[in-house]
């Protein structure tokens, strides 16, 4: 009884530790202006919705929200395709140096994005690319494939050998048994490894700030940093903002949590 008490205890105190900094922001976003820096912060004394009117009566904001919809969706789809028809033939084909081009894949991602950043910058502008949405996707694309193709490689890994080679037998092309059987059976980890990589488009700031301009190509991010005035910072509007823009986020993850559990957790227990 104790046990389970004590569980239950530091389950609540977990989960308040994490929807504590979302329900700050939700409570931010219905203050006025006279209150938000109010200390010790409390509940809003009076409500107003006058934030969540003037993000997109001030901003452009529904533009933004395309344009990181439209990255992050090109990203996920572009990575996916890309990363497991790579998965496939790593884990599935007779492939010479598997260690050695996963290693390779990897190692792209160990490089911290700031020190990327600038000879990046100058290929993008070079090939006149600057401010527009490609730039993005192309980077994005980048630097989410070696977790793209290390999860996919996993997961295909997992499918036995036997159904391959059966599907050989029968008369079936490497690519047919790719799509027909493959991708089917491994739809927890595709959905898994799409979530992944559209959360991590959806928030990436230092390539978004550094290839975008104007509001042509801005990301939500970006956008949400370039809302301080010069004489104030409207506290009030980026935490509409904020919970606006999570809001997608959540609504992600719930839909598809049976299917992201199912993802990470197989291959955890062997028959």
């Amino acid at each position: 009884m104790i046990k389970s008490l004590g569980f239950y205890f530091l389950a609540v105190l977990v989960i308040a530790y994490c929807i504590s900094p979302f329900l700050w922001q939700f409570l931010t976003s219905l203050k006025p202006d006279s209150e938000i820096t109010r200390l010790p912060p409390v509940f809003p004394e009076t409500i107003t919705i006058r934030h969540y009117i003037s993000i997109f009566e001030g901003y452009p904001f529904l533009r933004i929200i395309l344009n990181s919809a439209v990255v992050s969706l090109s990203t996920t789809l572009f990575s996916l395709t890309i990363g497991s028809l790579t998965a496939f033939a790593l884990s599935k084909l007779s492939v010479s140096y598997k260690g050695l081009f996963l290693g390779f894949v990897l190692s792209v991602s160990m490089f911290p994005p700031v020190a990327t950043v600038s000879p990046l910058y100058i290929i993008i502008r070079f090939l006149g690319l600057r401010d527009t949405w490609l730039a993005l996707i192309i980077t994005y694309t980048t630097f989410s494939l070696p977790l793209s193709i290390w999860i996919l490689t996993n997961f295909f890994r997992e499918i036995p050998d036997e159904i391959y080679l059966s599907a050989r037998v029968d008369g079936c092309t490497p690519f047919q048994i790719f799509y027909k059987i493959i991708l089917p059976l491994s739809a927890p980890g595709i959905f898994t490894t799409a979530i992944l990589i559209f959360i991590f488009s959806w928030n990436e700031f230092l390539f978004a700030l550094t290839f975008t301009s104007t509001i042509a190509s801005r990301t939500i991010p970006v956008g949400i940093a370039m809302f301080p005035g010069i004489h104030e910072v409207p506290w009030g509007d980026i935490a509409a903002v904020s919970i606006i823009v999570t809001i997608p986020l959540i609504i992600l993850v719930f839909a598809f949590q049976k299917r992201i559990i199912k993802g990470l957790t197989a291959g955890a227990v062997k028959g």
